[in-house]
């Protein structure tokens, strides 16, 4: 466990490891902090797009900062049962933090005195969300950002990336993100932002279909 100087704590679970909730009662006495609403996850993929997506991030974080571009993927945390909402290739879905119970993954708590209505807020932002597309111009951007250098930034309103989403939730409880603009924050700038160095055993991440909820319907924004 780390203590961070802003009063964040991160805490890191391994492959079949599984971070408290309140459905999983019997594991409270083994950890000091629940995950509450507004609390997020970084992990990473050994897939593909996951490995591209570090490969980009290592571009950028190198040397001793590499250790940040281990994490490929966020999701932020709607309520104490373990609900999570993430963007994924299919657009912003909900699902329960048990599919990543097969990888490595850390979580991020929130201050202790953050009060429930700022994490309120951050939750009713990521609700907001569901079911907006992916921000693949996004990626495209990052991608010529950290190749070609430029400080250009192009994407489509209403479109969302993983770490992006959270990094826009997290501004609602009033976090400040001087590295960019929240909406063109990577996993590995989350990473840096909250010195997330915990890292270890490789697992496998989950299918990004896995754990679909009602409230996930592909292409349709809720309400």
């Amino acid at each position: 466990m780390s203590a961070l100087p802003s009063g964040y704590r991160v805490e890191r679970y391994g492959p079949n490891e599984s971070v408290p909730t309140v459905a999983t009662r019997e594991l409270l006495a083994k950890a000091s902090r629940v995950a509450l609403p507004g609390d997020f996850i970084l992990t990473h993929s050994s897939g593909l797009y996951g490995k591209a997506i570090r490969f980009g991030e290592a571009i950028r974080y190198w040397g001793r900062d590499r250790v940040f571009a281990h994490w490929s993927h966020a999701a932020i945390f709607i309520n104490e049962s373990g609900d999570i909402i993430e963007a994924l290739g299919g657009g912003v879905q909900q699902r329960n933090i048990s599919v990543y119970h097969g990888t490595e993954y850390v979580v991020v708590h929130l201050p202790a005195e953050t009060v429930p209505l700022d994490r309120e807020e951050a939750v009713k932002f990521a609700e907001f969300c569901l079911n907006d597309p992916y921000g693949w111009l996004t990626i495209l951007n990052l991608a010529v950002c950290l190749l070609s250098g430029s400080k250009i930034s192009f994407g489509v309103d209403g479109q969302q990336i993983c770490s992006a989403l959270v990094a826009r939730c997290l501004e609602r409880i009033g976090e400040i993100f001087p590295e960019a603009e929240p909406w063109h924050l990577m996993p590995a700038d989350l990473a840096k932002h909250f010195d997330v160095q915990l890292t270890g055993e490789k697992g496998q991440p989950p299918d990004p279909n896995a754990g679909l909820t009602r409230f996930s319907r592909l292409g349709k924004r809720q309400g």
